[in-house]
């Protein structure tokens, strides 16, 4: 566990970093600190209502876990894994890699989990996004409408905290006109800010209008060593999706010593559209809306021992 220390409770200064970094990148860009939307309505429909209290960000397993050639015995439970980072019952969402071993294949997965507490039982929100092996086109699935695991595998970032109510970071650009994609353009922001000192952020956005460039891993785990991004590329199936997608990124500006993924953020629709976010293709008309906050803390999950620096794209 890591502190991520006072930087992590300033909301207003947050919104005044962004609102800079964030005006070289974009024609017009909004930052302000608001009460946090619903998020049980549409589009987000997530299990709860707010992404406060007690925030942490988690980095589970790592792309040495996936490539050169997977670790099957990678498997993880999001209930034991609010368990490790001191907050049972917490909301969970983030980006990692689906639970083959429920599913059966591979996928993208797009982790939404309220974790069972003393009070409730668990609520999965997720979603999966496969290759269509009838047309090899984006097949994507709510998890709980098939299964009632809360597992993941490989690697996951995620964010968590109480799911409450409360203020956070509302961001809105348009129209792109820097080569940095939304999320880069606000880590790199941070990194520039805070410099040697390590802070990470999660949330939720939806690209209002737009395509962006997505991938999903095949469902089969590559039987030959992938031992470079060319390599990782030729293996994955690259998409171009439209907008509105919902995303969930988890960043961090610098990696402390953790072999961090310092950004990764999954996407899913209620078109039947989802994936790993790339960036957007359309910068003269993309809009952007987000929620964000700070982490308090930062968590490291298994990490690898054996690492490489490639597929982290």
């Amino acid at each position: 566990m890591t502190f991520f220390g006072s930087t992590a409770c300033g909301s207003t200064s947050f919104s005044r970093i962004l609102q800079k970094g964030l005006t070289d990148n974009f024609a017009e860009v909004q930052v302000s600190v608001v009460d946090c939307p619903d998020l049980t309505k549409e589009p987000f429909t997530f299990p709860i209502k707010g992404i406060c209290g007690k925030t942490r960000i988690a980095e589970v397993g790592g792309v040495p876990y996936l490539l050169p050639l997977v670790n099957e015995k990678k498997v993880y439970d999001l209930n034991k894994i609010a368990k490790d980072i001191q907050l049972p019952g917490a909301f969970v969402l983030g980006a990692g890699a689906g639970p083959f071993q429920t599913l059966g294949f591979n996928s993208e997965f797009m982790l939404l989990v309220q974790t069972e507490s003393e009070h409730r039982p668990p609520v999965n929100g997720s979603y999966f996004a496969r290759v269509n092996p009838a047309d090899g086109g984006c097949l994507l699935e709510k998890y709980s409408e098939k299964y009632h695991d809360f597992g993941c595998a490989l690697l996951a970032n995620l964010f968590a905290s109480e799911g409450q109510p409360g203020k956070v970071i509302e961001v809105k650009v348009k129209r792109r006109t820097g080569k940095l994609n939304f999320v880069t353009c606000m880590r790199q922001t941070l990194e520039k800010h805070y410099g040697d000192k390590p802070v990470g952020m999660g949330g939720a956005f939806i690209i209002q209008k737009g395509k962006v460039k997505t991938h999903i891993m095949p469902a089969e785990f590559s039987s030959c060593p992938l031992n470079s991004d060319e390599d990782v590329n030729k293996w994955l199936h690259f998409y171009e999706m439209k907008a509105p997608l919902v995303c969930l990124p988890v960043f961090v500006s610098r990696d402390p010593g953790f072999d961090l993924r310092l950004e990764h953020t999954h996407c899913f629709s209620h078109h039947g559209e989802g994936g790993h976010y790339h960036y957007d293709t359309t910068p003269d008309i993309v809009e952007y809306l987000g929620y964000f906050l700070p982490a308090e803390f930062l968590y490291r999950i298994d990490q690898p021992k054996e690492t490489h620096s490639f597929g982290r794209d």
